[in-house]
């Protein structure tokens, strides 16, 4: 009798364990990530002619030049996810350090094909191609994975203030100079914006493998 009222206290307790993983499961809505606004930024980091925008922000066409002298373009990105950043070679502070996370990304997404990377010079004067491609292949960069691209100061600071939401504006000679931020920003398949991490910070960069998988999921259903 003892033996057999012990197995249905087990079975009992089984059962309201399974019950309230299931009640949690349900009532526990899953992380959805924000969708972001230029009126959802810091304003340093958004042109003026942008800062009020409340809906509908994507990231704007390009045409710009990768490492192997290719043309690369918005389409080459339409329907996947992919992560970008600013940087330029010769930058001896944040640079080196947001190239290795990038590399670790690159690493920890390289079978899928639907995650890719991106990342913009903001010295095209000094980042040539061919600068690019030994600066690429010094890093170990996968070329079908992650473009390292150049294009005209006007285009790289239009990109960064009023597309990606990263760059402060400077008082130069120039106006299209900028200082590039830390951030790597999540872009889903529709062009919007959907994190900005940093891209410095290596513990940082978990919480960032942890919405790509959320993004995944979410364009799934």
């Amino acid at each position: 009798m003892i033996k057999n009222n012990s197995l249905f206290a087990i079975i009992m307790l089984s059962i309201s364990i399974v019950t309230i993983f299931t009640f949690y499961n349900v009532l526990t809505p899953e992380k959805k990530l924000p969708i972001y606004q230029p009126s959802m930024v810091k304003f340093e980091l958004v042109d003026s002619t942008i800062q009020h925008i409340k809906r509908f922000h994507k990231i704007a066409d390009f045409k710009l030049t990768n490492q192997n002298n290719q043309t690369v373009t918005n389409a080459a990105y339409d329907g996947k996810i992919y992560i970008a950043d600013f940087f330029f070679t010769t930058c001896p502070g944040i640079c080196p350090i947001m190239k290795e996370n990038m590399i670790a990304l690159q690493e920890e997404f390289l079978d899928d094909e639907n995650i890719l990377l991106l990342s913009h010079t903001v010295t095209p004067e000094i980042d040539s191609v061919e600068v690019l491609k030994k600066y690429s292949l010094d890093k170990g960069v996968i070329d079908s994975k992650w473009n390292m691209v150049t294009g005209s100061k006007e285009q790289i600071y239009n990109l960064a203030r009023k597309s990606y939401l990263v760059a402060e504006e400077i008082e130069t000679k120039n106006p299209y100079d900028m200082i590039h931020t830390e951030n790597f920003i999540l872009i889903d398949s529709k062009r919007r914006i959907r994190g900005f991490y940093d891209g410095t910070d290596s513990e940082v960069m978990q919480d960032l493998i942890d919405d790509i998988r959320i993004l995944k999921r979410e364009e799934l259903n």
